[in-house]
């Protein structure tokens, strides 16, 4: 079953892919929530004009999410936590924490858009999480928590 996806859903494709999908998840889920639409001749023909549309302003975002992602690169995002006597930190640091730390930066960053490698982040130190800016630009954040 072929659809047009509507929005970005994870694991399968972003915003005007035509996927392929099996016709129960395409019935059950990806139509009834709206995160998709059918792929017929004419809705093909319409997003196939609306990505040529689109192609100049991607290009933009694009442009800006390289930008981003390169001065990022070389910085170090603090990030505070309590922490007790030992290092270890009360609790974990999760993405809503390191998104946060780098809007203080400036930088705009969606916290669904960054993925830690860790099991969870319980001590003080240096780690390393990858930051999805774009489709097409993904890079590497260092982050350092330290105790507050």
């Amino acid at each position: 079953m072929e659809v047009i996806l509507k929005n970005d859903v994870k694991n399968l494709g972003y915003k005007d892919d035509v996927v392929n999908v099996k016709p129960g998840y395409g019935r059950n889920f990806l139509l009834p929530k709206g995160l998709a639409i059918m792929a017929t001749a004419s809705t093909k023909k319409m997003q196939a004009e609306t990505v040529k549309q689109r192609a100049f302003k991607e290009q933009k975002i694009k442009s800006a999410a390289e930008k981003t992602a390169a001065a990022l690169k070389d910085m170090v995002v603090k990030v505070g936590a309590k922490a007790g006597e030992s290092g270890k930190i009360f609790g974990s640091i999760t993405t809503v924490q390191l998104a946060d730390a780098i809007k203080k930066l400036g930088y705009e960053v969606d916290r669904k858009n960054i993925s830690v490698n860790e099991e969870g982040i319980k001590n003080i130190g240096t780690y390393t999480a990858e930051v999805r800016f774009h489709k097409e630009v993904v890079g590497n954040v260092t982050f350092e928590v330290v105790a507050e």
